[in-house]
């Protein structure tokens, strides 16, 4: 297992997509798996480093575990923010027009579409977000 620690701020994305784009070249991941890796990791963290914290700053973990027998990845993001299940509200209809639709959601909705495995824990003071993505 591999971890950056950073601080949770939007500008700070470009460090956490070379720290996570480093070890998915590791494994030799396929391009277009990547860029959805990328995707679901960016979409995470800038909600961590947009809310987790309010007005104030901390930090969020990225740690990146690869597995063989399929050959995976797993990503989970941790942070000591707010106590929040993202995965708790409801999907957004994507069938209404955009007009019609609720705001918000879209993002998360698109990560759960795009991994293979989405879960979520609060545990010892700390949200637990963790992808999982089969690489072949």
């Amino acid at each position: 297992m591999k971890e950056l620690v950073i601080e949770a701020k939007r500008e700070n994305l470009p460090s956490v997509l070379a720290f996570v784009d480093e070890q998915l070249e590791l494994v030799e991941c396929p391009m277009l798996t990547q860029t959805s890796i990328d995707l679901a990791v960016e979409e995470l963290f800038i909600n961590i480093a947009s809310y987790a914290y309010g007005t104030d700053t901390g930090e969020a973990a990225i740690q990146i575990s690869t597995f063989d027998n399929p050959l995976s990845v797993e990503i989970v993001l941790i942070d000591s923010g707010y106590q929040y299940n993202p995965l708790a509200n409801e999907d957004p209809d994507i069938s209404l027009p955009m007009q019609k639709r609720k705001k918000g959601g879209l993002g998360i909705y698109m990560v759960k579409k795009s991994m293979d495995d989405v879960s979520y824990e609060y545990r010892e003071g700390k949200n637990i977000l963790t992808i999982r993505k089969i690489l072949n």
